[in-house]
């Protein structure tokens, strides 16, 4: 067997993780030919098929190109912890911060608040990545990462995670629509809930048990920023998280009535090869003070 270097595993990721030769080779900057030279070579030196063509045509790797992968991530990890430790040794608050969170967050929270963060720390970039899916840290998709529940055991060891506040729901409608001079009124609105595929969601649930004697919602969306919208064009009422909600002009919020909000969990994931980094501290700290101001004014 021939020696294996890093660049050999790289090609081992990319076809892994594109599917295609060709999406490898965009991802690597080179052309699908290369890609698979370079893969048959890999083959021949550990002995081994990594690869096979699925029914659609796509590659997927084998039993052996499975522990091929996952080694490679794992030496992935360490290069990438190594280069950013040595970058960051000197503590200097500086350089890029990839933060990710589910949009509403990143819009209504984090934004309104950039300012204060760059002008305490004018060296910093910020990278905010708005995704109502869960971004990999392990894989170095992100930095920091804002989460709406505590992390599965599936993340093991690899990520630190600390839990720094409680997001609270309650029901927005439209100020036009919601009639709060007249407490207790009823509404005539809809609710407007989530996909069925996000029905795990606490908000989701609650609405569900509400919503069952108030017929038909007209849409289902799959993430809270498209429910601001409809709210606001008086498509109907949902819940929302106050501390984004509470500062949206044209949202009113309506009084509990009878079934107590929902709320959930905010945890701040990072990687353990970062914690140390002085710019990754800081971001976590502006974080943490942001939700901790908001919940006190909303307090």
């Amino acid at each position: 067997m021939h020696d294996i270097d890093w660049n050999d595993l790289r090609y081992v990721l990319a076809l892994t993780r594109e599917g295609s030769f060709a999406a490898a080779g965009r991802r690597l900057g080179l052309d699908p030919t290369t890609v698979a030279r370079r893969l048959r070579a890999i083959e021949r030196a550990l002995g081994a098929r990594l690869f096979e063509r699925g029914a659609e045509g796509e590659m997927r790797p084998t039993q052996a190109g499975e522990v091929a992968a996952s080694r490679a991530e794992t030496i992935e990890a360490e290069i990438g912890g190594l280069a950013l430790a040595v970058k960051g040794a000197d503590g200097e608050i500086s350089g890029t911060v990839r933060l990710t969170a589910v949009p509403i967050l990143i819009n209504r929270v984090l934004i309104p608040a950039v300012p204060d963060l760059v002008a305490r720390h004018p060296g910093l970039r910020l990278e905010l990545v708005a995704d109502p899916h869960d971004v990999s840290l392990t894989r170095r998709e992100a930095d920091i990462a804002l989460r709406l529940a505590r992390p599965g055991a599936e993340t093991g060891g690899r990520i630190i995670a600390r839990r720094i506040g409680t997001l609270a729901y309650a029901a927005y409608a439209a100020s036009n629509r919601s009639a709060p001079d007249l407490p207790g009124q009823s509404i005539d609105l809809p609710w407007l809930t989530y996909e069925d595929g996000m029905a795990h969601l606490p908000q989701a649930r609650w609405i569900a048990g509400v919503a069952r004697k108030d017929g038909h919602a007209p849409l289902v969306v799959n993430d809270a920023e498209p429910l601001v919208q409809a709210i606001l064009a008086g498509l109907g009422r949902s819940l929302l998280p106050c501390i984004a909600a509470d500062h949206i002009a044209g949202l009113t919020r309506m009084p509990q009535d009878g079934h107590p909000f929902p709320a959930r969990e905010l945890w701040l994931l990072t990687h353990p090869d970062l914690r140390h980094l002085a710019r990754i501290a800081a971001v976590a700290a502006w974080i943490e003070a942001t939700i901790q101001r908001l919940e006190t004014r909303k307090a």
